[in-house]
């Protein structure tokens, strides 16, 4: 039996908004058996551009029941039966989430009428429910109205019986059919055609923007697990709306997907990513001799082109890691600007000559180097013949590529010829320490 349904709202996402009017048609593969239909007071105000859609205002609502007042009869026409609907995600949603909040759990599976008029007439100019009526001359008498377009849609779904459609309905109502739960303008074959292997992902909407950047160890897999539930919150259901594609880069492992999922994050921007989209404002130890032949240490934003000891995303590590050098070796906090007082002709007499002070700060400069050591990262590569490579210089990320699996492993200055830069990061940084911690057998020193 099927329960081809039509509603009415106040908004476009479940979690918000409520059902103004719901239809019900019973239909068992033949003929209509049972209809109901009935306008549903929300309980909140239904803004104007509904009204102007619909024709349903708040005074048409006020003495119509409350969804809860009716959930035992819906649930009762929906229950165990197939939930069709015209774009089935956005009426399952709305009348899942009111059935929950009224003591009920739906679990029907669902028929989308839009998905399965591409499988029947798969050269339509537009499946929109009113296009589709207009060029399969069904009428629609009250359009934008529950009852009228839940009767247009079982006309539309007897025209798709009558055309072979319940070879198709059959495959879709599989338990393995990805028409269940994939969003309305993503075909299976995106999903059919991934690989099941390490990689980024990529969501594009309906003018082929990216518009979400994921990683995966199972990319297949990975991508299927997003449509797999019908969250009603608006963020989700927007961002199912827009996802018309998905393409994919196969990486050699996760961590290669870690580092270019976190790298394509921050040169797309990505509309639907949250995390790792702070703008990173990078900051430098740079050393530099005073008027007086004084070597000084100092922090200061990311210069291009100066020359610098050490670069860090947070101001904080860096003055952590400045006083530590400044207690350890002895230096002065005023040379190294961590004391902001401004520093005096008298304050230079009470200092140590620059012969003695400047060996301080090679010293300590040379203590540096020995705790930003230089290391390539060793994996398998997608070929035999090759393996991947992640490079730290002196403590920061600098590349990742593959290069031939040989027996001796280059130079510094001949690997970074070989691989292509990227730009680091404290998440990148910090991930590629904890794999080279956890696999010290694939950690080189250079």
């Amino acid at each position: 039996m099927y329960a081809i349904v039509d509603i009415e709202t106040t908004g476009g996402y479940a979690a918000a908004s409520r059902i103004t009017e719901i239809a019900i048609f019973i239909h068992d593969g033949s003929r209509v058996v049972k209809h109901f239909e009935s306008l549903v007071n929300p309980e909140q105000k239904i803004p104007r551009y509904i009204t102007a859609l619909t024709g349903i205002d708040d005074t048409m609502v006020e003495d119509a029941p409350t969804f809860d007042a009716i959930a035992d009869v819906i649930f009762d026409l929906l229950n165990e039966h197939i939930f069709v609907a015209h774009s089935v995600n956005f009426d399952y949603s709305f009348v899942k989430h009111q059935l929950k909040n009224s003591g009920y759990n739906l679990t029907a599976k669902k028929l989308c009428t839009v998905r399965l008029g591409r499988k029947i007439f798969p050269v339509m100019p537009s499946y929109s429910l009113g296009n589709l009526c207009r060029t399969l001359h069904i009428n629609n008498e009250s359009r934008h109205r529950a009852g009228g377009d839940a009767k247009a849609t079982v006309a539309l779904f007897e025209h798709y019986l009558a055309n072979n459609g319940e070879v198709h309905i059959n495959e879709m109502l599989k338990k393995s059919s990805k028409d269940q739960w994939l969003p309305l303008h993503l075909d299976k074959t995106e999903i059919e055609k991934l690989p099941s292997v390490p990689g980024v992902y990529y969501f594009h909407n309906n003018k082929n923007k990216i518009v979400y950047v994921g990683k995966a160890i199972n990319i297949k897999k990975r991508v299927s697990s997003h449509f797999t539930h019908n969250d009603p919150d608006r963020k989700r259901q927007n961002f199912l709306r827009n996802i018309h594609k998905v393409t994919y880069r196969a990486c050699a492992t996760e961590l290669e997907a870690l580092v270019l999922e976190s790298t394509e994050i921050k040169r797309i921007w990505p509309l639907y990513n949250r995390s790792q989209k702070q703008p990173t404002q990078k900051y430098a130890l740079y050393l530099f001799e005073d008027a007086r032949g004084y070597q000084r240490l100092a922090i200061d934003k990311k210069k291009k082109n100066v020359q610098s000891l050490y670069v860090f995303n947070l101001l904080h590590e860096g003055l952590v890691m400045l006083k530590k050098m400044v207690e350890e070796f002895e230096l002065d906090a005023k040379l190294c600007f961590l004391d902001k007082t401004p520093i005096t002709i008298a304050d230079y007499e009470f200092l140590e000559p620059p012969s003695i002070y400047n060996g301080k700060i090679r010293k300590a400069v040379e203590a540096l180097d020995e705790k930003l050591p230089s290391f390539a990262v060793i994996d398998d590569g997608i070929k035999d013949e090759e393996q991947l490579c992640l490079l730290i210089e002196r403590g920061s990320f600098w590349g990742m590529g593959y290069i031939p699996r040989e027996e001796s492993l280059y130079s510094l200055l001949e690997l970074k010829q070989k691989l292509q830069p990227y730009a680091d990061n404290d998440y990148i940084r910090n991930s590629i320490y904890a794999f080279a911690e956890a696999n010290p057998e694939k950690k080189i020193l250079l």
